[in-house]
Formats: C-alpha cells, sequence, structure tokens
C-alpha cells in the first residue's frame, strides 16, 4: 500500500515516485509537491526547463451552434474575438460578482471550444454551467477530463527540447494558441503555448495511456539542456512572482475579478453576463479593497491568511507570500483598501503576533526579458 489509497491519481503517478517526487494530498490529489528542491526546480524553469504534470486539471467540451453565445454568458471575457485554435483566459462569476473559477477557453470552431479548469473546482464548475446550459437548448456540455492528461514543459529551453522530438515547426504556435494535431514521438497529441510560470512553454495534451511515454521522451530529450522535473511547490513560487492568480488565494467567491486585477478580462461591452451588474455597479462606485505587491523590508515570511496592518489596525489580508528564489527576496500578494494600495506605501505584516515593516511594489514580481 502507498498511503495514497483514498486519493486520486494522475496517469504519472508511478513516474513521480520513480523520480522521487515527494507526493502530497493536493485537493484529494496524490501530486508531487518537489522533487530534488522547490528553489532548484524553479531556479531550472527560469534559466532552463521544468516540466510538470497538470493532468489533474478538469476539461470540458462544449459544442453546438449556441456554443459561443453560451460561453458569452457563462464568462466574463469576450469569446467572440477569439479566432481558430486560438486560447483566452477568463474569470466565471456568480450574480454577486464573486468569482466561481478562471479558466482557459481553447476554440477549434464556432461550435467547438475546450474549457481548461482548476482541479479543485471541476465538480463545482461542471454543476454551474451544466444549470447554464437551461438557458441554451443548442449546447452540448461535457466532461472529458478523465479522456485527458497533460504536462506542461516551461523555460526559456522549453521549445528546444519540444522541437527535438517533433517534425512540427513549433515557432508557429504563438503565445496562447494552441494546434489540435501535432506528431510527438509518433503520437498524436494537442500542443498550446500558455504557461502558468511567467516563462515561455507549451502544455502538451495526449490520452492518458501515452503519458508516461511522453514525460520519458521529455526528459531524454531535455537531459543536456538542464531539464528537471518540477513539482506543486516551484509551480505555485513561478506563479506568484510572475503575479498570475491561485483559485482560492486571489480569487475565490467573495472575490471579484475587479478586486484581484483582472479588470482586462472582464468585458462589459459585449453585452450580458453573468455578474455583469454587480461588477458595473463595483466598478462605479469604486473598489473597497484591491490586491497589491509587498516587498518584506523587516525580517519573516508573509503567508497566506497573515493580517495586513496599517497603524497597528488590522486592513487586509496576504494572499500569497514565500520567499521569492529569483528576486532572493520575501514577498506577497495582499488585500488592502484602496488608499493603501499605491506604491511605495508602508504597510506591516503580521507574523507571529508581530507586525513586521512591508512596502507596496510593483507587480508582477518578475518578467521574463
Amino acid at each position: 500500500m502507498d498511503g495514497f489509497e483514498n486519493l486520486k491519481k494522475t496517469p504519472l503517478f508511478d513516474v513521480h515516485q520513480k523520480y522521487g517526487g515527494r507526493i502530497i494530498d493536493f485537493g484529494g490529489w496524490a501530486l508531487p509537491v518537489q522533487y530534488s528542491g522547490i528553489v532548484e526546480e524553479h531556479r531550472a524553469v527560469r534559466t532552463a526547463a521544468g516540466l510538470f504534470d497538470v493532468s489533474h486539471m478538469g476539461e470540458f467540451l462544449v459544442t453546438g451552434p449556441a456554443a459561443l453565445a453560451f460561453l458569452q454568458k457563462a464568462v466574463t471575457n469576450d469569446v467572440s474575438r477569439l479566432a481558430d485554435n486560438q486560447i483566452q483566459y477568463s474569470p466565471m462569476c456568480y450574480e454577486n460578482g464573486g468569482t466561481v473559477d478562471d479558466l482557459l477557453i481553447y476554440r477549434f470552431g464556432p461550435k467547438e471550444y475546450l474549457l481548461v479548469v482548476n482541479a479543485s473546482n471541476t465538480e463545482k464548475d461542471f454543476a454551474w454551467l451544466s444549470d447554464l446550459t437551461r438557458g441554451f437548448p443548442g449546447v452540448s456540455l461535457s466532461n472529458i477530463s478523465s479522456q485527458w492528461a497533460e504536462l506542461a514543459l516551461q523555460g526559456p529551453r522549453a521549445e528546444a527540447i519540444l522541437q527535438g522530438l517533433t517534425g512540427f515547426d513549433l515557432k508557429e504556435i504563438d503565445y496562447y494558441w494552441f494546434r489540435p494535431r501535432v506528431d510527438i514521438k509518433g503520437i498524436r497529441v494537442l500542443v498550446s503555448r500558455t504557461g502558468y510560470t511567467g516563462e515561455d512553454g507549451f502544455e502538451i495534451y495526449c490520452a492518458p495511456d501515452d503519458a508516461s511515454f511522453l514525460w520519458e521522451a521529455l526528459m531524454e530529450g531535455g537531459e543536456d539542456q538542464g531539464l528537471l522535473p518540477a513539482g506543486l511547490g516551484a509551480r505555485d513560487t513561478l506563479r506568484f512572482e510572475a503575479r498570475m492568480p491561485l483559485y482560492g488565494h486571489e480569487l475565490d467567491e467573495n472575490t471579484s475579478p475587479l478586486e484581484a486585477g483582472l479588470g482586462s478580462f472582464v468585458s462589459f461591452g459585449k453585452g450580458d453576463f453573468v455578474g455583469r451588474v454587480a461588477l458595473l455597479a463595483q466598478r462605479e462606485q469604486g473598489l473597497k479593497r484591491k490586491l497589491v505587491g509587498f516587498e518584506m523590508v523587516g525580517r519573516g515570511v508573509p503567508r497566506a491568511h497573515y493580517p495586513i496592518l496599517q497603524a497597528g489596525q488590522e486592513v487586509g489580508y496576504v494572499s500569497t507570500g514565500s520567499f521569492s528564489p529569483t528576486l532572493e527576496k520575501n514577498i506577497g500578494l495582499g488585500f488592502v483598501p484602496p488608499a493603501w494600495a499605491r506604491v511605495g506605501t508602508e504597510l506591516e505584516i503580521g507574523i507571529r503576533g508581530k507586525g513586521v515593516k512591508a512596502i507596496v511594489v510593483k507587480t508582477p514580481f518578475y518578467r521574463r526579458p
């Protein structure tokens, strides 16, 4: 017995054990938090490449003549802007403006879209979207999560590594675009180029039975390029340096995309969508809180849920915080009233009952060269 009998496993579970992955319970999934170490894996992605198993993500297929109209209603971004083989990021809101989830929308054609949702929200999202389909008889929604495995190859050497395994010219895939049929080592896969790390990189969607073969092929192909297997720990520090939100931290049912600084993904001009009225009111009345980035001035590591203080009074909370392997500083994201959100504002983070000095800084903390 491996001690993980009650957890869901991706098709790569045995591979993670072979590579020495330290397995944890991640929202009901048995996944590696690290292999060689979070900092080492993080730096490999920034300087060379890292390979992640993201097969736990949820995938839904939306088809039918009303597919576009349905998605326009369901999400905040303007899905009509997508061309075939293009991808869009979008929050999805409740009527009160709180966030159901944030997701990626892949357009195959005018009547066929793939939604990629957060693993921990897969069931909730599917129930939510299923309810919405009632108003759109020309739509079919299916949860195809079990039919896919997904590998993410991230870092400045990702293209060179993947190019060594395929005859397809990867330069043809631009940022936030995909190709539904690419041959890698004789296996037909979908390849996209989005990335959740702040680096260039590719997502490879394949049949579950092909995942282990592709993982090994990539690791072998990247052996002399500095490729390392990377776990959830590095995935979190990488996305956080690039100021990419994580559901349950920067977004949740009580937090709107506007509060989280994602206003550019809310398209008020496209017509009606779920949450539009509440978000418009929020925009017109002014936000009560904003997501800011901060750097620790005093000694201490900020952690999620720590209080943010101003003159000894609690004014907000930390949503994500950690040591940044790239900046070699302790940094954080947190929600504060707009009065304390300006760059240069001094704050204190409540760490073990003490106020430790911090300063609001520009984000993202890291942008790739």
